[in-house]
């Protein structure tokens, strides 16, 4: 479909992570005349190295700082003449949610809300003659489902951690802004995301991590939740498709068309780095460790995308075989990136060239 809206220049929130570093990659190239601002605070799961390939470019400039931080986005969007905002900065680890909520309601609902009034008071000052406000949400919003059936763009909000309560909080004021002022605003909500650049908490890069180390591979419960996958590369194309050509105020369900047991991924990732780390067949299966479950562990998400496909012409272009061995070979090649995350030794470098803002 056509492009109907052209940002000339964007602000990305939370750029320095696994999703925002993996969009700015894409998008630059795609649209060279673009300016983009990424706004991160560098919390442990934001790293610059994430963005070496794009840091000296000229239209891209990176500002350490809060969302929360209600003067520097005006500053922000003033400055730069900000035309679309595209909103990925949050807390995003359940199991972090389950033993620190506050930092989630702090960051997910509080930060979106001020980007919100700054933007609606920039957008009403009519800097820019068009003006677009994208959040990127989750499938977790809606909460569990049963064996059959998929979430739908009017599925209910039933989230079940603190996590996904924040991010429901967040596009509920997403569409508040909408429905009260007539923002422009658009809407996201993404399976399970994989791929190059994801902080090793996550499922697929931790057992990566732990099969090099020959270290036990924790599994919850069973192994039996099931998850949709989609590469971070297709979320990135679908991002930016929602941007140009989505329509004002309507939600996006972005999906990967992969459902799997957490347990076959697990076998998946095993099996393929035996090979690659030159082990016998099954010997890092025996790795794999099943821990107790983490409270409020939904069983299945699964997405239907139908919308997107049907109103903007998008689909995921990767199979999740395909996907998982480029990723797999990506952190097989990137072993002094995933060693310098998990020792934090990437963190003291920006501790000491911008100070410590957490």
């Amino acid at each position: 479909m056509a492009a109907t809206f052209t940002p000339r220049s964007i602000l990305v929130t939370g750029g320095a992570g696994f999703i925002g570093a993996n969009f700015i990659n894409h998008f630059m190239p795609a649209n060279p005349d673009c300016r983009v601002t990424n706004l991160d605070i560098l919390t442990y799961a934001g790293n610059l190295e994430n963005l070496k390939g794009v840091e000296r470019n000229p239209c891209y400039r990176f500002v350490r700082g809060d969302i929360c931080d209600a003067p520097l986005i005006a500053e922000i969007l003033a400055a730069e003449k900000i035309d679309a905002v595209v909103h990925f900065a949050a807390e995003s680890h359940v199991d972090r949610s389950i033993s620190g909520p506050e930092i989630f309601v702090r960051t997910n609902v509080l930060g979106t809300q001020v980007l919100l009034e700054e933007s609606r008071r920039h957008w009403q000052g009519g800097v820019v003659p068009e003006f677009r406000f994208l959040q990127v949400s989750t499938d977790e919003v809606y909460g569990s489902l049963g064996a059959t059936g998929y979430f739908t763009e009017e599925t209910p909000l039933a989230p079940n951690s603190p996590y996904s309560a924040s991010k429901a909080g967040a596009d509920l004021l997403v569409r508040a802004y909408r429905e009260t002022y007539g923002f422009p605003t658009l809407n996201t909500r993404c399976s399970n995301n994989y791929g190059p650049y994801q902080f090793p908490e996550k499922l697929i890069p931790l057992m990566i991590h732990n099969i090099i180390a020959g270290k036990p591979l924790p599994v919850y419960g069973d192994g039996l939740n099931v998850r949709d996958w989609l590469h971070v590369k297709d979320h990135s194309r679908a991002i930016e498709t929602v941007l140009k050509a989505g329509r004002l105020g309507d939600i996006y369900n972005i999906g990967g068309n992969n459902e799997w047991k957490n347990i076959d991924i697990v076998n998946l990732v095993c099996d393929l780095l035996d090979g690659k780390l030159g082990r016998q067949q099954g010997e890092n299966r025996r790795l794999i460790t099943f821990v107790k479950d983490r409270p409020g562990h939904d069983r299945r998400y699964a997405i239907d995308a139908g919308k997107i496909k049907l109103d903007l012409d998008w689909e995921p272009s990767y199979t999740f075989e395909q996907g998982i061995a480029e990723t797999i070979d990506w952190y097989l090649a990137n072993r002094e990136w995933v060693a310098d995350v998990t020792s934090g030794a990437y963190r003291e470098y920006y501790e000491k060239q911008y100070g410590d803002r957490r």
